[in-house]
C-alpha cells in the first residue's frame, strides 16, 4: 500500500537517465525542488526509507538516483518530488490507515454487540452447555447475580460459571470457552 502511493515517482523517473541508485543510511536525500527531504534509515533491495523528520517514508530504491540538487550542479542523491508531496502522500496512507483500523474496530465491537445479544436471547433455565472440545456440560439450572454467574447443572453436580466463558456458536449452540476436563478440574479445585 506505500509504495502503491508513490508509484508516481516510479513514473517521473522513467524519464530520467539514473546516474547511480546506491543509497546508503545516512544519506541525505534531496527533493526535485533542490531542498533536503530527509535521511536514509533503512534500506533493502527495493525500498529506501526516508525520515522526513514527520514520516518515515518507504521509497522506491529505483525512484532515487543521483543527479544535481541544485542549479550549482551539486551532486546528491534525488527524487522527483518535494518534501511536502512525501509528506502529503505520508499523512494520506496514515489517515486511510487510521480510518481502516476504526472501522475494523467498529465492526468487531458490532460483532460483539450481536454475539453477547444472540447469548442474552438463548441462555435462559434449560438451555443446554456444550464445552469447547464439543462434549456436553449439562443444562443451565440457574443465572444469578444479574446474570454474570451461569450456574450449570453437570449430572447431579451444580458447577458455576461466569457469563463471559459463554458464547453462541454459528449453529445457536450456546459453548463454554474451557474443555470439560478443565471445567471439571476447575470445579474440583483442581
Amino acid at each position: 500500500m506505500k509504495l502503491a502511493k508513490l508509484a508516481f515517482l516510479a513514473t517521473a523517473m522513467a524519464a530520467t537517465p539514473i546516474a547511480a541508485s546506491a543509497q546508503d543510511v545516512g544519506d541525505t536525500i534531496y527533493g526535485n525542488d533542490g531542498n533536503p527531504i530527509g535521511t536514509v534509515t533503512v534500506t533493502d533491495e527495493g525500498t529506501v526509507t526516508v525520515d522526513t523528520g514527520t514520516y518515515k517514508a518507504p521509497l522506491p530504491r529505483g525512484a532515487i538516483a543521483e543527479r544535481a540538487i541544485n542549479d550549482a550542479g551539486d551532486m546528491g542523491f534525488r527524487v522527483e518530488a518535494t518534501k511536502q508531496q512525501i509528506d502529503g502522500m505520508m499523512a494520506q496512507q496514515v489517515a486511510q490507515a487510521k480510518a481502516a483500523e476504526e472501522a475494523r474496530k467498529a465492526e468487531l465491537a458490532k460483532a460483539e454487540a450481536e454475539a453477547m445479544a444472540k447469548l442474552a436471547e438463548l441462555l435462559v433455565v434449560g438451555a443446554p452447555i456444550v464445552t469447547a472440545d464439543e462434549q456436553p456440560l449439562g443444562l443451565v439450572e440457574t443465572i444469578e447475580n444479574e446474570g454474570e454467574v451461569i450456574v450449570v447443572k453437570v449430572e447431579e453436580e451444580l458447577i458455576s460459571l461466569p457469563r463471559n466463558l459463554m458464547w453462541v456458536d454459528e449453529e445457536g449452540t450456546i459453548m463454554a470457552r474451557a474443555n470439560y476436563s478443565d471445567i471439571m478440574a476447575a470445579a474440583h479445585g483442581g
